[in-house]
């Protein structure tokens, strides 16, 4: 098993042994308004055992900034449980996702590489999350297979743990131990489990995007997603030395 309990300081980065920002703007593929930064501001330990991904507006010109951190070159796995416990922010165009990325994304590129969106939630629908998978030919905003499930609470009023448990042969997603969704290899179109092989893990909050009904609202920042800790429970976990 693979834990990060996000020990440390207040104000300090993440592990570098096991994070690294990825950074920039540009829209990430579908109209996102933020810029992603290193900068403290937006993502650093809380110093009570938590990670705060935090998405504002800078003073000096307006833009938004938030985080996006991924794994990639430092911790890989394939199959298993791979969970979160994380406290989604509130808000109508705030985009909290947890998700997984195959790692050979730099050869064939995405969707080719494989996705596995273990959450993602959006302050325009804040009752429901979204576990998708993404894969050729069945891939981005409304062509993802997957399922979206109701809590019947506001998802960001307390912490909820996220999972998936993946198989060769299925993905279930489920809410604090709870499956609400399953997809079965059997039952899906053979270039949509794209998702063979080793994983990355990412943690990001967006701002707005093209996601139906999450327009954004200059109200909802600045805005934080808090990550408590991040578990993988694997046959086949990859670290890197340090």
């Amino acid at each position: 098993m693979w834990v990060d309990d996000f020990d440390g300081p207040a104000g300090t980065a993440p592990s570098a042994r096991h994070w690294r920002a990825e950074l920039g703007g540009g829209g990430w593929g579908d109209e996102q308004l933020q810029t992603y930064t290193d900068d403290p501001a937006n993502v650093a330990l809380d110093g009570a055992g938590r990670l705060a991904i935090v998405a504002r507006r800078r003073a000096a010109d307006g833009a938004v900034t938030s985080a996006r951190l991924i794994t990639k070159g430092l911790v890989a796995a394939r199959h298993g449980r791979i969970e979160a416990r994380i406290k989604v922010p509130a808000g109508r165009g705030v985009w909290a996702a947890f998700w997984l990325l195959g790692t050979d994304i730099d050869a064939v590129g995405w969707p080719g590489c494989g996705e596995i969106d273990v959450m993602e939630h959006v302050g325009g629908r804040p009752h429901t999350v979204h576990g998708t998978l993404h894969g050729p030919g069945h891939a981005g905003l409304g062509g993802g297979i997957g399922a979206s499930h109701d809590a019947a609470v506001a998802l960001a009023g307390d912490f909820h743990v996220y999972a998936v448990d993946w198989a060769a042969d299925r993905i279930t997603w489920s809410l604090d131990g709870a499956p609400y969704s399953t997809l079965a290899r059997a039952d899906l179109p053979a270039e949509a489990l794209a998702v063979d092989g080793d994983c990355y893990l990412l943690l990001n909050l967006a701002i707005g995007g093209a996601w139906p009904g999450n327009a954004f609202d200059p109200a909802a920042l600045p805005a934080t997603m808090l990550v408590d800790w991040v578990r993988v429970r694997s046959p086949r976990v990859t670290v890197a030395a340090s």
